[in-house]
């Protein structure tokens, strides 16, 4: 063998050096990824007929190996790894196809097949559409220059507080994290406004560079994120294809048998997981820059940086409206749920019978399959399971669903209809939020006269009364509208005194608008109501119309229609919520009809308010140059996927995947895999992009540690928040060169390398306490999920 090395092991080697190689070149990675692919091959092929690569591959026909078969061990279980005293035999070629070019017809049947499925017409394409949205809605706000108004704000706050620079600059890196995602954007434009600041208010090159960079990049932890977006679309499969291969192993028939519950991870599930890391890390920066700042206060000092606009208030104020009375309304409402006074008030029922409970475990289970069950649920749980069947078996067995009849229907709706609750869902959350709105107001401007606010919390009040003594859940949806009408019109009243107010305080004023984007696209997603691919499109629709808004606001235009075309979208939105909008039934109503036609009138003028949004920003010269840079990034992105599949190909067609994959095997606790995996990860980070890593490493290292016990929202949130430190990790970290780019002269790489050091190390620990409390990534789908 050369070197002393399997063929398999130098074809490996030779792999990565093409690849470094390649990108060291100086090609666009994602030609140089596929080049990579190509050459690698042409070598290893080359050797291969040249015999000079050899593999030797375990014996099947010894009789060690027999005697482990008989013995019980699955075949896929057998590696030289694990048992490296059987007996090996030299292939006849390094490729399992026979030679080099049975491989190239599969290398190239592969990539068809993989180009259709995963890039034209394959299940992940609806949720790689959300990357392209997802681009466009950054790309815009970054270009709207929202990160320069909230970087002002946030230092007129933070300003006075030592280290309070370095804090407000992780506080806006979380926010542009939420709304735009763009790192490189995120970096840039940090360091053009802020990095001079903090030059010259005596803060060390170091800090400063460091946690601008870092913050940069909480884009890709924090949702909506594009790595998680692309991880899920391959963890989802991963996921699925080695728990059933684990099922398999351990002698149950399928994956749902084994574990208990469906094999599956979605992109929005993985959103979830996301947000509490996130935040931790961006917690940990600014504790770092904080306590930076007590120890060496010359090098962070605390900056005055102006006066705040707003109206001085007291700290009794303050408390009042700004905790006291949204805190009051918020819990109130709570305990007014947890008593009854408010809830659903539909009158749906479900016309079938509900079918009969089933056993927790499936225990209609081979002997093998059973005790692999009982190694990985515990005793008791199959004991309880065992219990259920029986239970249910001497019931009669599981009882089937069946239709109602109209009596059963009837009595079953009248049931419904008395246990309903005085007080909607959907009038108390509209309650909660203009009472949020009035309070804060009133809490901005609290010297101003509070007649407007008291009669917008009149209407707040009398709405309540009519919902309780007027409405019931019988009142039809045209009906609730009319009554509520006089209450809502007092309320709306209020309420446009109070956003007059809010409009003045400029601190609310340049965070509002991109809150209410963020919390609209997020809130969709992590509420579940829809998935990644329409949020991401509300997102870009959103971003267009709020630039559109501060475009005419800078030209000192009315941007009214922008504001119309938003509530006309609110309004659309709550009209198909509370009326049933279908026209193509045998009979439809007038309030159908009427509700369907205001929601149509609605949806044009949203159309038109996006479509203006649009002229404005073409004839400003934002719009074009935005599209551009988002068809390029898309087309980096795809095309990168399309080469990394090439490469991924060539690594199997020799055997190399199989290989690494049987090397984590081998180890008895998947925990040790998963060290190895993860310490790779981040060396390959000084290297390699997020985007050569999730499509080239993680196909290959994800049936390992996705095929273990671990949870795999952990495993992704794990492999992601790693990921992230590829943008910071010297020498080929993307956002220090895009920092180096835009720095002063002053500032050199050596400050730039030093300063993000610590959070290199940040971002270790944050993986560290990932690692000991897995719940801080699993808590928020499980609260949501219920």
């Amino acid at each position: 063998m050369l070197f002393g090395l399997d063929g398999v092991e130098i074809g490996l080697i030779i792999v990565f050096l093409s690849l470094f190689s390649a990108i060291l070149s100086g090609f666009p990675v994602a030609f140089a990824i596929g080049g990579a692919g190509v050459i690698s091959f042409g070598i290893i092929a080359a050797l291969d007929s040249a015999g000079i690569l050899i593999h030797q591959a375990i014996d099947t026909g010894s009789e060690p190996y027999s005697a482990l078969l008989a013995s019980g061990v699955p075949e896929k279980a057998i590696s030289i790894f694990r048992y490296p005293d059987l007996p090996r035999v030299a292939a006849d070629s390094i490729f399992p196809a026979g030679d080099y070019e049975g491989a190239m017809k599969r290398v190239i049947a592969g990539i068809t097949n993989r180009i259709n499925e995963r890039v034209i017409a394959g299940q992940s394409i609806e949720t790689l559409l959300a990357v392209l949205m997802f681009v466009l809605m950054g790309i815009v706000l970054e270009r709207s220059k929202i990160a320069n108004d909230l970087l002002t704000t946030m230092a007129r706050v933070f300003g006075p507080l030592p280290g309070g620079l370095a804090v407000s600059i992780v506080v806006v890196g979380a926010f542009l994290a939420a709304s735009t995602g763009i790192v490189g954007a995120t970096v840039v434009t940090m360091g053009l406004l802020a990095l001079p600041t903090m030059l010259r208010n005596n803060y060390a090159p170091e800090l400063a560079t460091g946690v601008i960079a870092a913050s940069g990049t909480l884009g890709q932890i924090i949702p909506p994120s594009i790595v998680i977006v692309l991880l899920g679309t391959l963890a989802g499969d991963l996921y699925s294809a080695a728990q059933e291969s684990r099922a398999q192993l351990a002698g149950c028939s399928d994956a749902l048998t084994y574990l208990g519950s469906p094999a599956v991870v979605s992109v929005g599930t993985l959103f979830q997981a996301a947000l509490l890391p996130g935040i931790l890390l961006a917690v940990l920066y600014a504790l770092y820059a904080f306590v930076y700042a007590m120890l060496n206060p010359s090098k962070a000092p605390a900056v005055a940086m102006g006066d705040s606009t707003g109206e001085p208030v007291t700290r009794g104020e303050a408390f009042t409206w700004y905790v006291g009375v949204p805190v009051a309304l918020i819990a109130g409402t709570m305990l007014l749920a947890q008593v009854g006074l408010v809830g659903t008030q539909t009158t749906q029922v479900n016309t079938f019978t509900e079918t009969g409970d089933t056993a927790s475990l499936r225990t209609n289970v081979s002997d093998t399959c059973k005790a692999s069950m009982i190694d990985l649920h515990g005793q008791k749980a199959w004991d309880t399971a065992v219990a259920e069947q029986a239970e249910i078996d001497a019931g009669g067995g599981t009882q089937t669903s069946t239709r109602l009849s109209p009596e059963e229907i009837t009595a079953l709706r009248a049931q419904t209809i008395e246990n309903a609750a005085p007080i909607g869902t959907g009038i108390a959350i509209l309650t909660i939020m203009f009472g949020l709105i009035l309070s804060v107001a009133r809490g901005v401007s609290p010297s101003a006269n509070p007649l407007p606010l008291q009669i917008g919390a009149a209407g707040l009040l009398l709405g309540l009364l009519v919902d309780i003594f007027l409405l019931s859940p019988t009142t039809s949806s045209m009906g609730t509208v009319l009554m509520m009408l006089i209450p809502w019109a007092i309320t709306v009243y209020g309420c446009f005194h109070a956003m007059g107010r809010l409009s003045k305080n400029e601190l609310l004023r340049v965070v509002f608008p991109p809150l209410v984007l963020i919390v609209a696209v997020l809130g969709s997603i992590l509420g579940g109501i829809t998935n990644p691919t329409p949020a991401a499109a509300l997102g870009a629709a959103g971003a267009i119309m709020l630039a559109a808004y501060r475009k005419l606001s800078e030209e000192d235009k009315s941007p009214k229609i922008v504001i119309w075309s938003t509530l006309a979208v609110v309004l659309m939105i709550l009209t198909g919520i509370n009326f049933d909008l279908r026209i193509n039934t045998e009979s439809v109503s007038f309030e159908t009809w009427v509700a369907f036609f205001f929601a149509y009138v609605c949806w044009l003028y949203a159309l038109f308010g996006l479509l203006f949004s649009c002229w404005v920003l073409f004839r400003s010269g934002v719009l074009t140059p935005a599209v551009r840079e988002t068809a390029k990034v898309t087309s980096m992105v795809f095309t990168i996927l399309i080469a990394s599949q090439l490469l991924n190909l060539v690594v199997i067609s020799f055997g190399g995947e199989e290989y690494i994959q049987q090397f984590l095997r081998s180890f008895d606790d998947p925990r040790t895999a998963f060290i190895i995996v993860m310490i790779i990860l981040f060396i390959l980070g000084f290297v390699l992009d997020f985007l050569e890593i999730i499509y080239i490493v993680v196909p290959i290292v994800g049936p390992v540690i996705y095929g273990a016990h671990f949870d795999p929202k952990w495993v992704t949130i794990m492999i992601a928040v790693n990921l992230q430190t590829s943008f910071l990790t010297p020498p080929f970290g993307f956002a220090l060169f895009y920092l180096r780019g835009v720095a002063p002269k002053e500032v050199t790489t050596g400050h730039i390398y030093r300063g993000v050091i610590p959070f290199v190390l940040i971002q270790v620990l944050g993986l560290a306490i990932l690692a000991l409390f897995p719940g801080i990534v699993t808590i928020v789908p499980s609260l949501l999920g219920r």
